[in-house]
């Protein structure tokens, strides 16, 4: 059997972020429902922010850690996102571009709502077991920002969106997929897949989202456990309580990871809530970390749980972890892989939580200037120049060279490197 799995991994949660409760408050929305989000922060896009500037500066870490001959072993590039501001051309080539890799390298885009991230994943995968170039790289990019538009209509897309705001954060997850699985390697051959129409969550024009989150909710529980089921059949002897020493869950928001779980634990086990409420804390709640301080970042948001049960696990001795993603529309996967102490190390070493710490709070007045400022950037923008001295904090806050979006010129896209 040949091995594969995540060599490196690292997370860009952005530059400046928005105390959850505090918007609550802000927007007059109800605060039980609030707590139940369990939610702490959101990263913010700025206006001179975009999926390509969240997506490189994940990704540039790990490049910059590979020699002139592994950088050029990448051979294919490929971002995932629901956040594209182009029909056609790709944002892996701007990302190549930036990263400075090799041009013999594929690069194209996937899109499927929240599922994309790990639809990229398991593309990759593929590649690498395929050994049709033996050795060979694929950087996966994960990236997305959220909207908080809502489309007028009929009575299936009148959703109350009001509590998406809170939730809905931007950042980005990059990932080594190769041979060398120095983070994480996969359980080939593990996967259970399950997927169909409905239409749940949508985004009907470039800059606005839609949907039905009554539906959203019922669908993400019936494919989390179907999904679960389907690698069930692929896999001999799997146990939900004993198989996976910890659960990686696609992260809308903490809240409904806890009741997904307790649907699975009821329905598979039987569980009482006290031994529901002890197996969420000890197998779950390493994973929702970064997702409570960054947001839900749609198609990277399961590998952002993913690395948050990495950098928070017990990895003393080897441990598996089950990862269940879902995208709206929809399409769902559950998967696994095993984790060692020296892969938490190398995790660890990126200083992840450090970076977190560092970005910038946004006031309430900032915030609101930075919704009105993002129109700036809608879909379909031919020139703009950005300001790249609003909300200064943000160049010095990571203390290190940041990509920031520069100026839009007859549709092509200028960054520069600032901070």
């Amino acid at each position: 059997m040949k091995i594969v799995g995540i060599e490196a991994i690292n997370v860009f949660g952005g530059t400046v972020y928005l105390d959850v409760e505090k918007l609550a408050k802000h927007r007059g929305l109800d605060m039980s429902r609030i707590s139940n989000l369990l939610m702490k922060e959101k990263t913010v896009a700025l206006p001179f922010e975009d999926p390509i500037t969240f997506g490189v500066n994940a990704a540039k870490p790990l490049i910059d850690s590979l020699s002139d001959e592994e950088k050029d072993r990448i051979e294919m590039v490929i971002t995932c996102t629901e956040s594209s501001f182009d029909f056609g051309k790709s944002m892996s080539t701007y990302c190549h571009d930036l990263l400075g890799l090799n041009r013999n390298c594929r690069l194209f885009e996937l899109k499927n709502a929240c599922y994309s991230g790990v639809a990229g994943i398991q593309m990759a995968v593929n590649m690498v077991l395929s050994q049709v170039s033996p050795g060979a790289k694929v950087l996966v990019i994960a990236t997305d920002i959220s909207r908080f538009m809502v489309e007028e209509g009929g009575d299936a897309l009148t959703a109350d969106w009001s509590f998406a705001e809170p939730s809905n954060g931007a950042g980005a997850v990059a990932m080594l997929i190769s041979d060398q699985p120095k983070i994480a390697q996969i359980d080939v051959g593990a996967n259970g897949y399950y997927g169909y129409e409905v239409m749940d969550t949508c985004r009907p024009s470039p800059d606005a989202d839609a949907g039905d989150s009554d539906l959203s909710l019922l669908s993400y529980l019936d494919c989390c456990e179907n999904a679960f089921l389907e690698y069930c059949k692929r896999v001999e002897g799997v146990k939900f309580d004993e198989t996976f020493d910890y659960i990686a869950y696609h992260t809308p928001f903490g809240g409904m990871v806890k009741g997904a779980h307790r649907n699975m634990m009821r329905k598979l086990l039987k569980a009482k809530p006290d031994v529901i409420e002890a197996d969420f804390s000890l197998r779950v709640l390493p994973g929702l970390d970064y997702c409570q301080r960054v947001g839900n970042i749609m198609g990277a948001t399961a590998a952002l749980a993913l690395t948050s049960t990495i950098e928070n696990g017990d990895f003393e001795h080897p441990k598996r972890i089950g990862v269940f993603s879902y995208g709206s529309g929809c399409c769902s996967e559950f998967f696994s892989l095993v984790v060692t102490k020296e892969g938490q190390q190398k995790l660890r070493a990126l200083n992840i939580n450090d970076k977190l710490d560092a970005r910038h709070e946004l006031s309430m007045e900032e915030y609101d200037g930075i919704l009105t400022g993002s129109t700036a950037l809608k879909f379909g923008t031919r020139n703009t120049v950005l300001d790249e001295d609003f909300i200064p904090e943000a160049r010095e806050t990571l203390g290190q060279p940041t990509l920031f979006l520069k100026q839009i010129k007859e549709f092509h896209r200028e960054y520069v490197w600032l901070g």
